[in-house]
């Protein structure tokens, strides 16, 4: 869901209903687990626990909103394929063509869609829990890299700074060029004047 207030869409994956047995009965509380992301690459997750489920839910996109990370995309879709694991979950990421979808079912899909993710293939591995599926899910998205990246990361590519400073030198080299005058240009003139008047003479 689309909070009014906010520029934020957030879903709520799971809440689980606690009971604590105590002297004089049952103590019951609520655990939520909620995802919140600007639907542009931007994605975080959260949890909360609370006597009621409105309570929980709050805290849990407090926690999520003040955690986010950015998801490298490329066409709608994520760089390259890539499992996410956390405990007994494994998650599996994968490149889907344009029109394709989210392939995804669970706290994988809320992820996605709240990232911004128009086209991807996903597959769940081992324990289905909620809890640990966001997880592996926000594994998988916090190693992905773009072409970029891996090429910066084999030299292949100055970096932002580099880059920088690549281009400052060239343009301080540009401007010293422009500035200098030749020699020969101020000498010029004058040997011209020498000449005219040995001709007079």
């Amino acid at each position: 869901m689309r909070n009014q207030e906010s520029e934020f869409v957030e879903n709520v994956v799971h809440i689980n209903r606690v009971a604590k047995v105590v002297k004089g009965g049952k103590n019951f509380s609520f655990s939520a687990v909620v995802v919140a992301g600007d639907g542009n690459g931007k994605v975080g997750f959260g949890t909360g626990k609370a006597r009621e489920v409105p309570a929980a839910i709050q805290k849990a996109m407090e926690d999520a909103k003040r955690d986010m990370i950015r998801v490298p995309m490329v066409a709608g879709t994520v760089p390259h394929k890539i499992w996410g694991r956390w405990g007994a979950t494994r998650v599996l990421l994968r490149p889907a063509s344009p029109g394709t979808g989210v392939i995804a079912g669970g706290g994988v899909r809320a992820v996605l869609e709240s990232a911004g993710v128009q086209d991807v293939l996903t597959k769940i591995v081992g324990s289905r829990n909620p809890f640990n599926v966001v997880r592996a899910t926000f594994d998988a998205l916090t190693n992905l890299m773009t072409e970029r990246q891996v090429r910066r990361l084999r030299g292949l590519e100055p970096s932002e700074e580099d880059a920088a400073g690549i281009e400052a030198a060239a343009n301080t080299e540009a401007a010293a060029d422009t500035d200098a005058v030749p020699e020969e240009a101020e000498v010029a003139p004058e040997a011209g004047a020498d000449a005219a008047e040995e001709g007079a003479s």
